[in-house]
């Protein structure tokens, strides 16, 4: 009986900390032109949060941040983007590290 409140306590802490998550990385956005400073520690809570409830960000969360400087990238301002050979090749302008995705095309249905 006890590890079932446990359990529940669990998993409403991490409900409410990808909630969290998920707040902050709206601000990081929104903040992001007039306050750098707060962005960086937006995102730094965001990973904290994530880190200390063992929740996992989003693969869209995990691509706004530089996995090598944990700045938040947002392309054409402090990050160059491109696409080469099924790699989407991000740089880091703060660091100048590169980081490669790979994506894969679409293929398009063909009827019989």
């Amino acid at each position: 009986m006890v590890q079932n409140r446990r359990k529940k306590n669990k998993d409403a802490s991490k409900k409410i900390a990808e909630e969290r998550i998920v707040i902050l990385f709206g601000l990081a956005e929104q903040n992001f032109k007039t306050h750098p400073e707060r962005t960086a520690r937006y995102i730094e809570l965001a990973r904290t949060i994530g880190m200390r409830y063992r929740v996992r960000l989003t693969r869209g969360q995990k691509r706004r941040i530089c996995k090598h400087c944990y700045s938040y990238l947002v392309p054409g301002n402090n990050c160059r983007v491109r696409l080469s050979g099924g790699t989407v090749q991000t740089t880091c302008f703060s660091c100048g590290q590169l980081s490669r995705y790979p994506y894969y095309e679409r293929q398009a249905k063909t009827e019989n």
